[in-house]
């Protein structure tokens, strides 16, 4: 008795049939390979087809009842396959030709000659045509010259509107009001129901009121910061741009003008200084907010805290525009949002000789319109829809637009 036999594996009888329709019966040993096994059914459906090495990798074996392609190396154990199963032997789907390398030129041509023009070709098959309309180019640039311009037009119309007001002798007492109305400002307040829910977890308050307001009162969205950053030291520092001093100064200031109330024997001179105080309060008030998202992911870049309140304010909390100024020619300058208009200049001249931007300086609410859109430009629609400051504003834009045409 052969040694081979006596320790040989258990012999499996194999259905397999081919695509032309082909059937017959494989008797194979468990510890057979796959290939061997293809190898015995080529031989069988194909005689003379192993001449050609390439034969037995161009078919494959399929498992019909579980659809597995067989492995070559694998043995017919290994692949799990048993007593009378039934394989197919199939012929591999031939890989299709790779292009012609006059294929590939017509296509990339055809590619070209479908693509759009360019500017420069634009610019090139059309220079022989009359100019009938603006250039958006000039429009934009115009655009963009009348919010430099705007800025500065309020910057001036501040001074001429606190000059008008401080000779209403009710002023001190319309500003007190104005003054009242920005406390009750809802930008400050935060949402007492997402505070709650938050210190019913059992985050701290401060740190609650911090993680609402980062994120704009949502609690799900505040409540995924506190967890990220409970580990984290700085997470009860005040936000960029609101330390502890600054919030107690303020209330001490409001706390000191309301135990100070008028004097019915003030001078004049006493009264115009009370204005002032409460113009700087108002402007105190009216001050630039950063977003503290953007100054946190541009202080993370390496920049310095004022650097990057400077870059917001000139950019309006643009935190894209922001980090090009930061890493550009920073201009314009922090200081030049503080200048004003040429008080000669025409359209300044005529900006004041319109009665209604002269009806409307005489009121507080427009001065206060003008300080927020001074120091937030993103509110100018706010004003610009409001029914009393709206219509001064329209004014000075139809001003500009007619004496920029000129």
């Amino acid at each position: 008795v052969q040694e081979e036999k006596i320790f040989a594996g258990k012999v499996l009888r194999l259905h397999v049939c081919t695509m032309e329709g082909a059937e017959w019966l494989e008797e194979v040993p468990e510890d057979t390979t796959v290939e061997k096994l293809k190898e015995r059914c080529l031989k069988h459906c194909v005689p003379g087809s192993l001449e050609d090495p390439k034969t037995v990798t161009h078919h494959k074996l399929i498992h019909a009842t579980s659809e597995k392609v067989l492995t070559d190396t694998k043995t017919v154990l290994e692949e799990n396959i048993q007593d009378r199963d039934i394989l197919l032997l199939i012929k591999k789907r031939a890989p299709p030709p790779l292009p012609k390398m006059a294929d590939v030129s017509a296509e990339e041509k055809r590619k070209q000659e479908q693509k759009a023009p360019d500017k420069d070709a634009i610019l090139k098959a059309t220079a022989n045509l009359p100019s009938r309309n603006v250039d958006r180019t000039v429009a934009h640039h115009n655009m963009r010259d009348f919010q430099t311009e705007l800025r500065k037009i309020l910057v001036s119309l501040i001074e001429v509107a606190q000059k008008l007001l401080a000779l209403n002798p009710d002023a001190v007492e319309l500003f007190k009001k104005a003054n009242a109305m920005l406390d009750e400002d809802e930008e400050d307040r935060v949402d007492e129901i997402a505070l709650r829910q938050l210190t019913e977890m059992g985050f701290p308050e401060s740190r609650a009121v911090k993680a609402l307001r980062l994120n704009h009162m949502s609690v799900t969205q505040a409540m995924e910061w506190l967890i990220e950053h409970a580990d984290d030291p700085t997470v009860d520092a005040p936000l960029p741009g609101q330390t502890p001093s600054e919030v107690t100064a303020e209330a001490g200031a409001s706390s000191a003008e309301a135990a100070a109330g008028p004097s019915s024997e003030a001078g004049g001179e006493e009264a115009k200084d009370e204005l002032t105080e409460i113009f700087k309060k108002i402007r105190r008030k009216r001050e630039f907010r950063p977003d503290p998202r953007a100054v946190i992911a541009l202080m993370e870049m390496g920049f310095d805290e004022k650097e990057v309140v400077d870059a917001l304010r000139v950019n309006n909390n643009q935190q894209n525009a922001a980090c090009e100024w930061l890493l550009g020619d920073r201009k314009p300058s922090p200081e030049d949002l503080d200048k004003g208009i040429d008080t000669n200049s025409p359209l300044f001249q005529a900006i004041l000789e319109n009665p209604v931007v002269q009806l409307g300086l005489t009121n507080p609410k427009t001065l206060l319109a003008f300080e927020d859109m001074l120091e937030n430009p993103l509110n100018s629609t706010q004003w610009m829809n409001d029914p009393e400051t709206g219509p001064v504003m329209l004014q000075i834009s139809r001003i500009f637009q007619t004496l920029n045409r000129t």
